[in-house]
C-alpha cells in the first residue's frame, strides 16, 4: 500500500511528504495506524548529521546511507495487521512505538534490562530486523526509517518488539509523547541518578525530555529542582510541573547552588539541552556536590569524543558521570507506569504540548523547536 510519510532525502534537507510503499507484515511484524507521532529533537538530530555514521559502520547495516529516511520514533496508534507468529498484540490493539526494541530473551532482556535489548544494534539503519529484507520503498529504492519506526507516516510496518501494548482507554496523545521524550527524562531522574527524597536536582535544558527529568524528581521527593534553561518561557513552563528554582545558564545555576545547599552543590545534574557537547560536562560537573551525580540524557554528536572534565576533582570528589537510554528503564515497564501517572493527574503532558501539526507541517514543527518556540510539537494524523 502507499502512504503520505515525511521523508529527509539527505542531509540539511528539509523534511517533505512523499507517497511510500510499504509493504504487508511478514512474521513477527506488525501494521500501525498512527494516530499521534511526537516532534522529538532526535529526528532532527538526524537531519542535520550528529546521528551519523562512518561507511564501515553503515555498511554493517547493509546501507551506504541513513537516506532517505521516513522521520519519527515517537508515537501510538492502532494495530491493523499482524503477522504470522506475533503474539504480544492483535488487531485493533492501541499501542505505544519504543525506540529501544525488547526482544525478551537475549541476555539483557532477560537480566531486567530491557532498555539495552541487543536488538538496539539495528535501529540505526537498515532492513527490517525480523528476517533482514525491505518493508518501505520510495521510487522504487529502499527507504530507512528512524529508529526502524518511521512514526512520521499515516500507517508504519515494525517488529512486535518495538511497539508496547497500552490501556484502549488510555491516551493516544499522551503516549506518544511518553513513548521516548517524556520516559527518557523521567527515568533520568528516577531510575538513573535514583534522585531520593529531599535532594536538590538541576535538570540543565527545560524541553520534552527536560520536562519529564523535572517531574521523575519532583515525584522522586527532591527538596529543590532547578531548571536551567535561556528561554524564559520554557523555565516559566517549568516551574508549574515542579522546578522551585530557575536559572538562565549553568553559570548563573552555579552562583545560586551554594545559598540553596548551604555550600554543598546539588545531589543530581541532568543534561538535557538540544545538542550534548563534551564543554557542557566540566560545567555540570562543578554544579555537582562532593557524591554528586551527573546524568547525560541528550544526544550527542555521533564524533563527539572529547570531554572536558577535570579529573582530579572528579575522583576526589567521588562523583559519578553516567550515561541513559530510555531512562535506564524498560519501555514495556515505564510506558504503561506513565500512563497510569499521567491518568491521576500527576504528571503533566498536555500543557508541555505547544501546538499540533498536520504531516505536511513538520518541516514547520522543526522550524518552531528551532526557534524556540516549542515545548513540544506533536503531528496530529486527523488533522
Amino acid at each position: 500500500m502507499n502512504v503520505r510519510a515525511a521523508v529527509c532525502t539527505g542531509l540539511h534537507e528539509p523534511w517533505k511528504v512523499e507517497d511510500v510503499e510499504i509493504g504487508d507484515p511478514h512474521a513477527n511484524e506488525v501494521k500501525v495506524q498512527m494516530v499521534y507521532a511526537g516532534m522529538c529533537h532526535s529526528d532532527e538530530h538526524l537531519r542535520t548529521g550528529d546521528i551519523s555514521a562512518p561507511t564501515e559502520v553503515l555498511e554493517f547495516f547493509g546501507v551506504d546511507s541513513l537516506f532517505p529516511c521516513v522521520g519519527g520514533h515517537e508515537g501510538a496508534g492502532i494495530v491493523v495487521e499482524v503477522g504470522e507468529g506475533v503474539k504480544s498484540v492483535s488487531v485493533g490493539d492501541h499501542v505505544a512505538a519504543a525506540f529501544m526494541p525488547a526482544c525478551g530473551i537475549c541476555f539483557w532482556c532477560a537480566s531486567g534490562r530491557q532498555h539495552l535489548c541487543d536488538l538496539g544494534m539495528s535501529t540505526l539503519a537498515g532492513p527490517m530486523m525480523s528476517d533482514g529484507t525491505w518493508r518501505h520503498h520510495l521510487n522504487g529504492k529502499n527507504v530507512n526509517r528512524m529508529t526502524q519506526l518511521g512514526t512520521f507516516a499515516e500507517y508504519m510496518v515494525v517488529n512486535e518488539a518495538s511497539v508496547v501494548k497500552i490501556d484502549p482507554n488510555a491516551s493516544l496523545k499522551a503516549a506518544a509523547l511518553i513513548s521516548c521524550g517524556i520516559s527518557t527524562g523521567f527515568g533520568s531522574a528516577v531510575d538513573r541518578a535514583k534522585v531520593t527524597p529531599g535532594e536538590t536536582v538541576v535538570v540543565v535544558g527545560c524541553g520534552g525530555v527536560g520536562a519529564g527529568a523535572i517531574q521523575g524528581a519532583r515525584l522522586a521527593g527532591a527538596r529543590q529542582i532547578l531548571a536551567v534553561d535561556p528561554l524564559p518561557f520554557k523555565t516559566d513552563k517549568a516551574k508549574t510541573i515542579g522546578a522551585t528554582h530557575t536559572a538562565a545558564s549553568m553559570l548563573e545555576a552555579n552562583l545560586m547552588l551554594p545559598d540553596m545547599t548551604q555550600g554543598r552543590m546539588a545531589d543530581v545534574v541532568i543534561l538535557t539541552p538540544g545538542v550534548l557537547t563534551g564543554d557542557l560536562i566540566a560545567p555540570a560537573m562543578a554544579l555537582a556536590s562532593k557524591d554528586g551525580r551527573v546524568v547525560t540524557t541528550a544526544i550527542a554528536p555521533f564524533n563527539q569524543d572529547k570531554v572536558d572534565l577535570n579529573l582530579f576533582n572528579f575522583a576526589m570528589f567521588n562523583q559519578a558521570l553516567l550515561g541513559t537510554v530510555f531512562g535506564s528503564c524498560s519501555p514495556r515497564v515505564q510506558i504503561p507506569n506513565l500512563l497510569r501517572l499521567y491518568e491521576a493527574g500527576m504528571l503533566e503532558i498536555d500543557d508541555l504540548i505547544t501546538q499540533e501539526y498536520t504531516l505536511d507541517q513538520v518541516q514547520n514543527g522543526y522550524d518552531d523547536l528551532a526557534s524556540g518556540l516549542n515545548i513540544r510539537g506533536v503531528v496530529n494524523f486527523s488533522a
